[in-house]
């Protein structure tokens, strides 16, 4: 009975599919591969040996599909990757690629191989260990890609990506990696900020080309948000409260710059069947620092959970007088030293896929879902 089952699976999902591109298009999940760091990791790096890690309370205390446990999320609840999904339409989330029987997700709700620490560049994040940098993750979409062909021929699994939403959220560890200062031991001189940025950008450009070639054709590419701002670069540059580093966010910005130049040529080469949008979380997460009190948040500085100087441990202490968590998690920007709250990812999330073209260019995230799926 069980080896019938294994094989009837994949046949349900071919015939399933057959219908999504034929007879009900409209009717279908949305379907997103997500790639990225810990902004989106879904719980890869629970597969890995790292110190990248959230996998302990009160990681995902927030998140109610998994009753409040940790899912490897680095946030109290859902990811902007989560919400986009689910304005969309989802009505489950991607399953992170290292969580076992995942394949035949991909047919369904798609993969996502985001993970905590990881870059664009392979070097990114060798502190903590492990970690899978944003080449090591398109090739892990190549693996879903042949078991795709294998279950529905390669014309159907060009016709199904071709539908797909692609997702990259990356190149905030690069920054923060460039700007740390070296250890004396492991000293190398950096080079130029310019020359770093061309590393970024060229290899990014290579990323994105290989899955151009293996069939994506709606690609969200988000923007590297004011690291200047976070608690942790806060901490590092010894800045008071509600300052920023004016050259963090310089490098930041020149780095945006150049993604969106880049996307621009993308998409005059390769339109219009493809499409590449650059999503600006830059100027939306700063407007949400600046008027956090319009936002409905109290507090635009601290994380809600850790502390604000090394060695920024987000921990659940059994002892509540001394607990690392604010008392209201809705109220706060920050959620570790790192990373945004629920709340914030909402407030993000939303006008990535609503906003105009100062957010989202040339379209937003809903009329890159609707365009040419009929």
């Amino acid at each position: 009975m069980e080896s019938f089952e294994v094989i009837l699976k994949p046949i349900c999902l071919v015939i399933l599919i057959v219908l999504c591109l034929h007879a009900m298009p409209s009717s279908c999940n949305f379907t997103s591969f997500v790639f990225g760091d810990s902004l989106v990791d879904a719980g890869n790096n629970d597969y890995i040996f790292t110190l990248s890690k959230a996998d302990s309370p009160p990681y995902g205390i927030d998140f109610t599909p998994s009753g409040g446990q940790p899912t490897g999320r680095f946030t109290n609840g859902r990811t902007i990757a989560d919400i986009v999904g689910q304005s969309l339409g989802a009505k489950s989330f991607p399953p992170p690629y290292l969580a076992p029987n995942t394949e035949a997700q991909a047919i369904l709700r798609g993969i996502n191989y985001a993970s905590g620490a990881s870059g664009i560049m392979d070097k990114t994040g060798f502190f903590f260990i492990g970690r899978i940098p944003l080449g090591e993750q398109v090739s892990n979409f190549e693996q879903n890609r042949i078991y795709m062909v294998n279950a529905m021929g390669e014309n159907y699994t060009r016709k199904f990506l071709r539908k797909a939403i692609f997702s990259l959220t990356i190149g905030s560890n690069d920054v923060l990696n460039y700007i740390q200062p070296s250890i004396p031991f492991l000293r190398h001189d950096k080079v130029s900020p310019s020359t770093f940025l061309d590393f970024m950008i060229s290899n990014l450009t290579l990323q994105l080309e290989r899955l151009h070639e293996m069939g994506a054709r709606k690609f969200i590419v988000v923007g590297v948000g004011p690291l200047g701002c976070i608690p942790f670069v806060r901490a590092l540059k010894l800045l008071g409260s509600g300052q920023c580093s004016s050259a963090v966010n310089t490098l930041t910005q020149a780095y945006n710059h150049r993604l969106k130049e880049l996307l621009s040529r993308l998409n005059q080469e390769m339109g219009p069947e493809t499409i590449f949008v650059f999503a600006n979380s830059y100027d939306v997460f700063m407007d949400i620092i600046a008027n956090y009190h319009q936002y409905g948040l109290e507090n635009a500085n601290d994380p809600c959970c850790g502390g604000y100087f090394p060695p920024f441990v987000c921990f659940k202490s059994s002892d509540a007088n001394t607990s690392a968590l604010c008392d209201d998690r809705s109220k706060y920007v920050f959620w570790d030293a790192y990373h945004p709250t629920e709340a914030a990812n909402l407030i993000i999330a939303k006008q990535l896929v609503d906003g105009d073209e100062n957010v989202s260019f040339p379209i937003n995230i809903r009329k890159l879902y609707n365009y040419n799926n009929s």
